[in-house]
């Protein structure tokens, strides 16, 4: 070895760090190397058009652009070569565009996907752990508990909000996250396309990523949640990683008048990592996005969907519950999930042990997780509470009568 060689152990701090770097960057690109089309394919005007709306989320008395609307409805309804591309990069993030198709009215998956008594977390599993969406400070606009006599004629309907949200861990690093984002949904007709606009910009910076992992099949929406920060990743289990910046514009539009099918534009950036870099590319983007539009086709698409009114029932009989009647029903589905990650092998047996209290969990997460394991039920798939759970048993009867 010549004099002019690397010497890693008498390496500067300084060099020592950015090789972890270099390391950690060639790690995570080995974990998932999905490409995306170039960004070229994508009209200027189309990411300006996401980007004015997004600025309208955030300052709503900006006012709606509908131009910008217009540019991007026309987008999503318009043939193209690539149905999934990467983004230019804007405000430092990444970005990604994805496009898919559900069997489904629009109107139907509003009554689903944007009601106030059904979480979103409900509708999209894989994505979101818990979600809470509020009313900005002084206004009185909420989400509607139905959109059956509410949805638009003519002039567009707008809502503002707030909402917290909690992540699923992440399908490479394990990792989730909690973030407040800023929410604005538009509801109007477009060209007699009916069209729904949901769009949303982080706040600040998500807290410090915690480990969670996937328990069996990602499409069975089991997951276990630590509260130990850092990545499952072997040799990246030090890294304390945040969301720095997430904003999209998600375009959902009839193709033609009362017709069956709902298509569906994601335009989408992120910007997460840690020590303040972006190690987000736009496959990562679109392994999310893909995540999201399999849970949409697997709920809406489905013979055995209750109804909406169905699935209110629970939510209703859920937060009728005494506090202790709650957390005890918690409690079990908290342990099963403890024990099918000790048995497949993503936790020690010695964790099975440990005493954990849920008292201090927010009562909304507890009803969120407990729909979401009636839902399983009804569309037919493994619970990991079984019979052991009185809710399951016998009270969800409210909730699969139907079939």
């Amino acid at each position: 070895m010549n004099k002019n060689n690397f010497n890693i152990s008498r390496a500067s701090p300084k060099l020592l760090k950015l090789f972890c770097i270099v390391l950690i960057m060639v790690l995570i690109l080995m974990h998932q190397s999905v490409s995306a089309s170039s960004s070229k394919n994508l009209p200027l005007s189309v990411n300006q058009a996401a980007m004015k709306l997004v600025q309208f989320c955030v300052e709503p008395k900006t006012g709606l652009d509908d131009q910008a609307v217009a540019t991007l409805v026309d987008y999503v309804l318009g043939p193209k070569q690539h149905k999934e591309l990467a983004l230019p990069k804007t405000l430092e993030s990444t970005g990604a565009y994805y496009e898919f198709d559900m069997r489904s009215t629009l109107h139907q998956f509003m009554e689903y996907f944007y009601t106030a008594r059904i979480p979103s977390s409900i509708t999209r599993p894989s994505s979101l752990r818990s979600s809470l969406w509020t009313a900005p400070s002084g206004d009185t606009q909420k989400l509607p508990n139905s959109w059956k006599t509410s949805f638009p004629a003519e002039n567009p309907i707008i809502i503002h909000g707030i909402e917290r949200a909690a992540n699923t861990p992440d399908l490479n690093t394990g990792v989730y996250h909690e973030y407040d984002m800023k929410r604005t949904l538009i509801l109007l007709n477009h060209r007699g396309h009916q069209t729904v606009l949901s769009i949303s910009k982080q706040i600040s910076t998500s807290n410090v990523g915690k480990k969670g992992f996937i328990l069996g099949n990602d499409s069975d929406w089991n997951y276990y949640y630590t509260e130990e920060p850092g990545s499952t990743i072997t040799g990246l289990g030090w890294a304390k990683s945040y969301i720095y910046d997430y904003f999209s514009v998600t375009v959902f539009v009839e193709p033609s008048s009362g017709s069956i099918g709902v298509k569906t534009g994601i335009f989408q950036w992120l910007r997460a990592g840690w020590s303040g870099i972006n190690f987000v590319k736009p496959g990562h983007i679109l392994s999310g996005m893909k995540r999201f539009a399999r849970d949409c086709k697997t709920i809406m698409e489905s013979s055995r969907l209750p109804s909406s009114n169905q699935i209110v029932s629970v939510y209703q009989m859920l937060s009728d519950m005494t506090a202790s009647e709650l957390l005890k029903e918690y409690s079990g589905l908290k342990q099963a999930q403890r024990s099918l990650a000790i048995q497949t092998g993503k936790i020690s047996k010695t964790e099975k042990e440990e005493k954990i209290s849920f008292a201090n969990t927010p009562k909304e997460q507890m009803i969120e997780e407990l729909m979401l394991e009636n839902l399983k039920i009804s569309l037919g798939k493994p619970t990991v509470l079984g019979k052991q759970s009185s809710l399951l048993s016998t009270k969800s009867q409210l909730y699969i009568s139907h079939q």
